[in-house]
């Protein structure tokens, strides 16, 4: 049997392990002492993080299925928008001028 001292030190091991990763995809970015979180304008995303440095226009791609019915998706609309800020890619997916997704990736 292990030592609850030894099962925590392996928790929290966990715990800094998942905390340390190199790509998340989350709903709040944190820039500056300001907080861009998924449902703000693209306003908010200029008025934090600048102009682009590439943005990219995401088409629908989906199979049309029966007789003429097109599924729509999030997946398949919006735009993406890439800063480079420092060691981090960020990627902001905006839809309908709000913000659906943010991925910050350290490379």
């Amino acid at each position: 049997m292990r030592q609850p001292t030894t099962l925590l030190a392996l928790a929290l091991a966990c715990a800094l392990g998942m905390s340390c990763s190199t790509a998340s995809a989350s709903n709040t970015l944190r820039v500056g002492s300001h907080v861009l979180t998924t449902g703000d304008s693209e306003m908010r995303v200029v008025e934090l993080l600048g102009q682009p440095s590439r943005r990219v226009r995401r088409h629908a791609s989906t199979p049309r299925r029966g007789r003429g019915v097109r599924v729509i998706t999030d997946a398949g609309r919006g735009e993406q928008w890439q800063y480079r800020r420092g060691s981090h890619l960020t990627t902001v997916t905006i839809i309908d001028g709000v913000v659906h997704d943010i991925d910050d990736r350290r490379h």
